[in-house]
């Protein structure tokens, strides 16, 4: 695992968006992100899920959590300014945002790939995180020090066949996050990078791995160091840079 004992009071004062944050690595982050101070705004498309998270943040005595139902397939452009509008009154600055929801798709030959689920693929995975950071970048703007963090994956960095639109999906990824940290470094105090989170018990694994047994990968909630790392200020010196959890 990444190796980083975080200060207890590292992410006080800081507001961090998180999609996908209804269950998986963006829950878990959630929910460790407010352990260490943070106002969190849970983002996802289940609104359901979203508030059985800020029950649970409700419950540990951590700082009160926002929920934003949004559809990031679906979303458009003035859902995405309506956002942002409603997050700069209610908040005035973002000091994170974690791109963590993302689709899988299929797992098939590229021949056979349907091109309806490709498109469902790239939209979550690559046009909403696109539309959600550039709505966004005046918010982190705002911050002393903001970190956007964007979520990789092995096959990101290396095509695998069979794995389709969700690499090339990644590929995409990292480079949107390589173009935003270079764009940015040297006229903002914004930082952009990449997370590959590795073999981790959620949803997605189970449905790509079916016969795995989930006990023989890590919990979300062991995977947390880097996300720490990243968003806290000991990594004001990290950008444009593709790190591992695990």
């Amino acid at each position: 695992m990444f190796d980083y004992q975080a200060p207890a009071n590292l992410l006080a004062n800081k507001n961090i968006l998180i999609t996908g944050a209804g269950d998986g690595i963006g829950r878990a982050a959630a929910l460790c992100f407010a352990s260490y101070g943070a106002t969190v705004i849970l983002l996802g498309r289940t609104e359901e899920k979203l508030e059985y998270v800020y029950d649970e943040i409700e419950a540990a005595g951590y700082p009160q959590a926002a929920i934003v139902p949004l559809n990031l397939e679906s979303a458009t452009e003035t859902d995405y300014d309506s956002l942002a509008a409603m997050l700069e009154q209610e908040f005035g600055k973002l000091d994170g945002i974690l791109h963590n929801a993302s689709l899988l798709g299929m797992r098939t030959p590229l021949e056979g790939y349907d091109p309806s689920i490709w498109q469902r693929v790239m939209q979550v995975n690559v046009n909403a995180a696109f539309m959600l950071t550039q709505a966004l970048l005046s918010l982190t703007q705002a911050a002393e020090n903001a970190s956007i963090v964007f979520t990789s994956s092995s096959v990101g960095r290396k095509g695998k066949a069979y794995w389709g639109a969700y690499s090339v999906s990644k590929f995409a990824t990292e480079g949107m996050m390589q173009i935003l940290a270079d764009e940015l470094e040297s006229v903002t105090n914004i930082r952009v990078n990449c997370i590959n989170p590795g073999a981790t018990r959620t949803n997605m694994r189970a449905n790509a791995y079916p016969a795995e047994n989930p006990a023989t990968v890590a919990a979300p909630a062991d995977i947390m160091p880097v996300y720490l790392y990243l968003f806290g200020d000991d990594s004001l010196h990290v950008k444009g840079e593709s790190l591992n959890a695990q």
